[in-house]
């Protein structure tokens, strides 16, 4: 009996212990098995598109032509022919300005030039005469001759000068009629009839009036750098202002400044607007929208597809089941979605939820 008790134990002591053996080897089995140690990732192919957005920015309507007129001499307002919201016409005549000084500098400069003009030609007919003498030989000497001939040659240019001065001072009376250098409307008046305006002074520290032609306007507008290349000149663009809600306008992009301001890393663009109803006025505020499309496709991927560390941004592919991160640039992001620019390829496997705790080399399932 004891016996058959022996041997039952030492049966099931083998058994116990091939069963030991069989899971240790499996389980040894499994940890050199590098798929079934490698974790499951979830993949995607990249594809590439245009991505399209839109942003809202400030800009500033202003005239499309803009002056502000000053007195070009020293002189009073005599009178005062327009006034604020004044619709007025290139040439039209606007003030009258009145300097009693310049009536007399122009009797002196047109005394002079009677004068000059009186001894140059008694010159030049003492110059003819013995030109005419001479022509006979042994009549007059040369030297006489050339005397003459450069006397007339210094009154000519004293007589040129005096007819010089006398037009600088009719130029100057010209100047004491203020007109309108274009169509437009009168922005601004800020002199009264009698006031001293002048070049200089304490009658030059605001101009006479401003005009601005605002059946044409123009809008300003500062774009950032880094959206400057998805603008191009007449590309059509809607806006709004505060004071016409529920109201949009629009107008084409008509030019570039082609550089960036120093200050603001900006390029300015402007949009010329028709403004035949006279809804919109200089000085306006508006939002402008610009639509952000891309010219060329790029590679669009998921946001959590990316991820940025001190070395820069990466995204991870996998290649022979095994993660190797390629470094790329960001650009725009919309809608949980970014571009991204890189050494990719169109049949590139990306892993959906990059990590930056995933090194190369990982395996993946």
């Amino acid at each position: 009996m004891k016996n058959n008790l022996f041997k039952i134990l030492a049966i099931a002591g083998l058994i116990a212990s091939l069963t030991g053996c069989h899971s240790a080897a499996e389980e040894n089995a499994k940890k050199e098995s590098p798929e079934a140690a490698a974790p499951a990732m979830e993949t995607f192919v990249p594809t590439k598109q245009k991505l399209t957005n839109k942003m809202q920015i400030p800009g500033e309507i202003t005239g499309f032509q803009q002056v502000e007129i000053y007195a070009k001499v020293s002189s009073y307002v005599k009178s005062l022919n327009v006034d604020i919201g004044s619709k007025v016409h290139a040439g039209q005549l606007l003030a009258v300005l009145e300097a009693p000084e310049l009536s007399s500098q122009l009797s002196a400069a047109k005394s002079r030039l009677k004068s000059q003009e009186a001894i140059y030609m008694a010159t030049k007919s003492t110059y003819d005469r013995l030109f005419e003498t001479s022509k006979v030989e042994g009549t007059v000497a040369r030297l006489d001759l050339e005397v003459a001939e450069s006397k007339k040659n210094a009154d000519f240019a004293q007589y040129q000068a005096a007819k010089s001065a006398y037009a600088e001072v009719q130029n100057l009376l010209n100047y004491l009629e203020i007109r309108a250098p274009f169509d437009g409307v009168i922005a601004t008046r800020n002199v009264n009839q009698g006031a001293y305006v002048g070049p200089a002074g304490r009658g030059s520290e605001m101009p006479i009036m401003t005009i601005q032609q605002q059946r044409k306007l123009r809008l300003a507008v500062a774009v950032p750098e880094q959206y400057s290349g998805f603008l191009t000149e007449n590309q059509p663009l809607q806006f709004t202002v505060k004071s016409l809600p529920g109201q949009t306008f629009s107008g084409k992009i008509a030019r570039k400044s082609g550089a960036l301001d120093s200050r603001l890393r900006s390029e300015r663009v402007e949009i010329d607007i028709n403004n035949t109803d006279n809804k919109l006025l200089p000085g306006m505020v508006a939002e402008v929208e610009l639509p952000l499309t891309s010219q060329d496709s790029t590679f669009v991927v998921p946001k959590l597809a990316v991820f940025t560390s001190g070395e820069g941004s990466f995204v991870i592919a996998v290649v022979s089941n095994k993660t190797q991160r390629i470094p790329v640039q960001k650009g725009r992001s919309i809608d949980g979605q970014i571009e991204i620019f890189g050494d990719l390829k169109q049949d590139t496997k990306l892993v959906s939820k990059a990590d930056e705790e995933i090194i190369d080399g990982t395996s993946v399932k």
